[in-house]
């Protein structure tokens, strides 16, 4: 389906988030007015929303049953945050099936002329795709060909940039399992980083959500390129499907071909397209991203870059000077001796426990938060494992079930003042103005204060980036 095809059918874009405006907007330059779906309340909307929604002069019907008025439109563009089963469980009696649903992400895999090199995993995706979009821009002389960052972490939203690519452009796509989960087609080259549980409150089951990510290489051809994390079965896993060439990357195990680290030295070496090969080292000790887990981002990105051309000098100069990205494990500020990162993205266990191994100094953690129905028994056992944790400040509707994970794995008979072997239990704070009071009261000189809540923030923040912000401006006045 082009375009052209969508004029004179009745189209919905269904959630009117980011994504959603930016749909709206790509439709109504091509001179296609659709109606607006939002279960939200138009008046729960804030004034400006309100008024920029009313500018727009579209259809729009809003709240909690708005999907029950679909029947009798052609297309609807679903966001990522709209489950595809939500929609089927509500749709009127006989639209499925004669209503076609598809996505931004979908429309443009379907009509993108450009590269794409797309990047899904549990976590990690937002960094990995930074570096590997730096090294293409680093390249883009030597390549001849722009690049473009976009998907969850881009600055721009994929339709913005469609009219405007060329057969010679790279696109960089980070790649969520509710943006793969209906796509027929796969990127160029698929980065699968690192697979675990999450996102159970919006997948039925973690054998839905890996197969949600299956698309990422499912539909590759023997010409495209799947680079795998071969640290974690379920990636292996996702990267089996498809017929491209398979890359593996690795933080512990030497491997044969693909890069891995080793000695204090992140090595690649293998075969490329058209019989090239690729070999090379760089100092683990050069990079400045902190955290053990994040030389798998490195290695994911180091293979992306080769593949896609980008010549080695490029890319070791691009890994000296890339820092890394904001509320993820970032080094906030060191005030009276006490050094603070800001960790806010980390919202599962497997990346707390990734963070809090990144330090060797004393940590006061700051974990907990909202549900994402997370099983904490292996960051219990982390936490314990660690032996440099002198405090543990729990926080959110996660809290009890954090101290419980942590306690299982205690010795038995822990100090009467609430202390476990070598660390303490701080709780009850409401707001981040408390959290810093019970920091100001533990933490001293050559200590790390680490926010990495390994939960979600809508208990007490309005998101991880106001969490994180918050976090940052407390440092600023400690």
């Amino acid at each position: 389906m082009e375009i052209k095809d969508l004029q004179g059918k009745l189209v919905a874009v269904l959630g009117f988030g980011m994504e959603g405006r930016a749909t709206a907007a790509f439709l109504m330059k091509h001179g296609i007015r659709p109606t607006l779906f939002d279960q939200k309340p138009l008046s729960d909307w804030g004034p400006e929303d309100q008024s920029f929604i009313k500018s727009l002069r579209l259809n729009c019907i809003f709240g909690p049953d708005c999907f029950k008025e679909l029947a009798g439109f052609d297309v609807a563009f679903r966001s990522p945050g709209i489950s595809l089963h939500n929609i089927s469980l509500v749709l009127p009696s006989g639209v499925e099936g004669k209503l076609r649903i598809t996505s931004q992400t979908k429309w443009f895999f379907e009509h993108c002329p450009a590269k794409i090199i797309g990047i899904t995993g549990t976590k990690g995706k937002g960094t990995t795709s930074s570096l590997i979009y730096e090294m293409l821009h680093a390249s883009r002389f030597m390549l001849h060909a722009k690049s473009y960052l976009t998907g969850n972490i881009g600055k721009v939203q994929p339709l913005e940039i469609l009219d405007n690519l060329s057969a010679d452009d790279w696109v960089v796509y980070e790649l969520s399992s509710f943006q793969l989960q209906d796509l027929t087609q796969s990127p160029r080259i698929g980065v699968v980083l690192m697979v675990t549980g999450e996102h159970l409150d919006y997948h039925k089951n973690i054998k839905e959500y890996r197969q949600a990510k299956c698309p990422i290489v499912k539909f590759q051809k023997p010409g495209d390129t799947a680079i795998i994390n071969h640290d974690f079965p379920a990636s292996m896993a996702i990267g089996a499907f498809g017929k491209g060439q398979k890359l593996f990357f690795s933080r512990i195990k030497a491997l044969k071909s693909g890069c891995f680290v080793k000695g204090g030295k992140m090595v690649w070496n293998f075969s490329g397209g058209a019989g090239s090969r690729s070999a090379g080292q760089f100092p683990v000790a050069g990079l400045q991203l902190r955290g053990r887990h994040n030389l798998e981002n490195v290695c994911a990105a180091v293979l992306a870059g080769l593949t896609a051309g980008c010549p080695p000098k490029v890319i070791k100069d691009v890994l000296k000077k890339f820092k890394g990205l904001e509320h993820r494990l970032e080094f906030v500020a060191e005030k009276k001796g006490v050094k603070f990162f800001n960790d806010s993205f980390s919202t599962t266990p497997e990346t707390c426990l990734a963070a809090i191994e990144s330090f060797s100094e004393p940590e006061i953690l700051i974990l907990g938060g909202s549900s994402k129905n997370s099983d904490f028994k292996e960051l219990g056992r982390g936490i314990r494992a660690a032996r440099n944790i002198k405090a543990v400040i729990l926080i959110g509707q996660e809290a009890k079930k954090i101290k419980s994970a942590i306690q299982m794995t205690l010795t038995p008979n822990p100090s009467p003042r609430g202390r476990g072997e070598g660390f303490a239990f701080l709780e009850g704070a409401k707001n981040m103005r408390e959290i810093f009071a019970q920091v100001k009261s533990t933490a001293k000189p050559g200590d790390v204060v680490l926010l990495s809540p390994a939960c979600a923030s809508f208990d007490m923040f309005k998101s991880y980036v106001d969490r994180g912000n918050q976090f940052k401006l407390a440092v600023k006045s400690y």
